[in-house]
């Protein structure tokens, strides 16, 4: 069964072909990483596996891709791409690829934290323009980082952070442990942290999940960071609290709508910290990432969509 990579950048192309193994079937490699739904028909060319990486595929353009039986996604966020479900009743399985960039996400997340707890973008903004703009930051060592959900990227947040000097709570939906981190109810997490940080899976439980109760329920002047998805947030009530204060800084890397446009709300906000949805972008997760791309025949590397 051929396949056909269709929107490889540059970068993901080279480490794909670097790692190309002679049994693999034969993937061709469509180098434009800004194609559109409706040129997937043509770029597919009847291939029966599709490798995506962050191309929508709604389920009326899947029905015009003749002969595709397998999208292999080149992350967890499927969902937010093409709805599984819809394409599992037309006959393609999605797969998803698991833990590849757990250490870059949290690392991203760490480096958001820290940015919004010091003002650090800010500061950058406002000298670039000339003004000398000091201000009292949060020293972090000591207070409390609440992790809402408790995967892979979640457990290397908390190593990193409890190494800093914080204390480190967590809900997750099904029961968890790790040393060091004190599972509690969401209600405790949000009344006590300092810090919350979202790493929920989004589907139809999670959207919305931080709802403007549960931010209205956070801890005064607490930093929000999200690098899971943005529609686990209630994004009007997040902007109101911003606007307040009831929340000191949000660290986002992810939005409702990507890329997100210049008119958007929060990029008028001072202390919000933006990055384009790229916190599990390095080389050494991409070549994670790709690596466990094995071809669907195998059985290998792949998680099926439930």
């Amino acid at each position: 069964m051929r396949g056909v990579f269709v929107d490889a950048n540059e970068a993901l192309a080279v480490i794909f072909e670097r790692l190309a193994k002679p049994d693999d079937p034969e993937i061709r490699i469509h180098r434009d990483p800004d194609v559109t739904p409706d040129q997937l028909p043509r770029v597919l060319d009847g291939a029966g596996i599709a490798v995506v990486d962050h191309t929508a595929l709604p389920t009326e353009i899947a029905r015009k891709c003749a002969g595709l039986k397998h999208v292999v996604f080149l992350g967890t966020g499927a969902r937010s791409y093409m709805n599984p479900e819809e394409l599992d009743q037309l006959g393609i399985a999605v797969h998803l690829i698991r833990g590849y960039g757990d250490t870059a996400v949290a690392e991203s997340a760490i480096a958001l934290m820290w940015a919004a707890a010091r003002g650090i973008a800010r500061m950058d903004r406002e000298m670039r323009a000339g003004n000398w703009l000091r201000e009292d930051g949060m020293q972090l060592t000591g207070k409390t980082l609440g992790l809402i959900g408790f995967g892979g990227i979640a457990a290397e947040v908390a190593r990193i952070a409890l190494g800093s000097g914080m204390r480190v709570l967590a809900w997750n939906r099904t029961p968890k442990s790790f040393a060091g981190v004190s599972f509690v109810e969401i209600d405790k997490l949000l009344a006590q942290s300092d810090v919350v940080s979202l790493h929920l899976l989004l589907n139809e439980e999670t959207r919305g999940f931080l709802s403007r109760q549960r931010i209205a329920a956070m801890r005064p002047a607490a930093i929000l960071v999200n690098t899971a998805r943005g529609a686990l947030v209630d994004e009007a009530a997040m902007i109101d609290a911003l606007n307040s204060g009831h929340i000191r800084h949000a660290g986002l890397d992810v939005f409702n709508i990507e890329p997100l446009p210049i008119d958007h709300p929060l990029i008028k906000l001072p202390n919000v910290t933006l990055s384009a949805h790229s916190a599990f972008r390095t080389p050494e997760a991409s070549e994670n990432l790709l690596r466990s791309a094995d071809p669907p025949h195998k059985g290998e590397g792949f998680t099926r969509h439930q």
